[in-house]
């Protein structure tokens, strides 16, 4: 087994498409995941131009690239969360229109609706993103926060996403949630009860990123065996802890890359997370999908880390035996 070795798009969005995809494959990498931002793919324009998506996957077959996976990170946030000025730079202007909140909650559900039909005419099975949370911000509970309005958090989720997850349902695409701090699944036990609050229903898994839940202190072998059946997509990312005493693990409000901050991401391979274990795990649950390198490290030059991590991805992938190592013991 050889899983294809793409690169999230969503970092490199100040480029276009067309100079991301000669990078990527001069880095040696075997296909993108598009973010739909930038030029990269974007679906407004899949919806309203019938050669839209044909195009992109001519732009990428110029270059020896598939494509797995379109990414709606930004919409998708918007969906649950509490609109305020902070959305208005990561939506588009279609889906922020005047900025009323309601509206842009209405208009972010029907986005990611086209993002399911625009990933079916790309020909792509799955869509990752994020869903928003209503209840994030009560993460700390003071003042205390009952339990009625954490489930009733979880109900407007489903609320609001089953529709979603309806027009995913007839296009024959998966969405894929990245597991993620501001998301209304951030580590296990959230994961679990936003699958129960769905019903369990098919379309929705799981965008298995391991550097958030490393800096969480979670182990992110215990998420793959924990949800087997819903690893839709895999990203590979890491990231490294630094607390020292004076380091705190919630941020600061500091910037990422700010030394001061009490974790990081880094660039795979120079961080904490253990690839090797994640490797073991996934060929285990027999993902055969891609691994999708995020790279996000303030510290590094990106081409250079973009090219590193390709072939660091290339070299710590590997196939499961085929047969025990012992076989020649065995009884005939």
């Amino acid at each position: 087994m050889s899983r294809p070795v793409t690169i999230f798009t969503g970092q490199w969005a100040d480029l276009s498409l067309e100079e991301m995809a000669r990078k990527a494959s001069d880095f040696g990498y075997q296909g993108l995941e598009l973010a739909c931002w930038g030029d990269h793919f974007e679906i407004n324009k899949a919806m309203t131009d019938p050669n839209y998506a044909r195009d992109k996957r001519d732009l990428l077959d110029r270059h020896d690239l598939q494509c797995f996976a379109i990414s709606s990170h930004l919409v998708g946030q918007a969906v649950c969360d509490r609109i305020d000025e902070r959305h208005r730079v990561i939506l588009p202007p279609h889906v922020w229109g005047d900025g009323d909140p309601a509206g842009v909650n209405r208009r972010a559900a029907e986005d990611m609706k086209n993002a399911a039909r625009a990933a079916q005419q790309l020909g792509v099975g799955v869509v990752n993103g994020f869903t928003g949370s209503s209840i994030w911000p009560f993460l700390y509970s003071f003042p205390p926060v009952p339990d009625s309005m954490i489930d009733e958090g979880f109900k407007q989720f489903a609320e609001r996403w089953n529709p979603i997850l309806d027009v995913f349902g007839e296009c024959g695409v998966r969405f894929a949630l990245e597991v993620h701090p501001t998301e209304i699944a951030f580590d296990i036990v959230t994961a679990q009860r936003a699958l129960q609050a769905l019903g369990n229903r098919e379309e929705f898994g799981f965008n298995f990123d391991p550097s958030h839940l490393l800096w969480q202190g979670l182990d992110p072998v215990e998420f793959i065996r924990a949800f087997p059946n819903r690893i839709y997509h895999v990203h590979i990312k890491d990231a490294i802890v630094t607390l020292n005493g004076r380091t705190g693990i919630l941020g600061s409000h500091l910037n990422f890359g700010d030394p001061r901050r009490g974790w990081n991401f880094r660039s795979p391979g120079r961080g904490g997370v253990n690839f090797e274990e994640i490797i073991r795990a996934l060929n285990d649950i027999k993902y055969d999908g891609p691994l999708s390198v995020e790279w996000e490290d303030t510290g590094m030059d990106r081409d250079q880390g973009a090219r590193e991590a390709c072939d660091l991805v290339k070299k710590i992938d590997f196939a499961p035996s085929g047969v025990a190592f012992d076989a020649a013991f065995a009884e005939k």
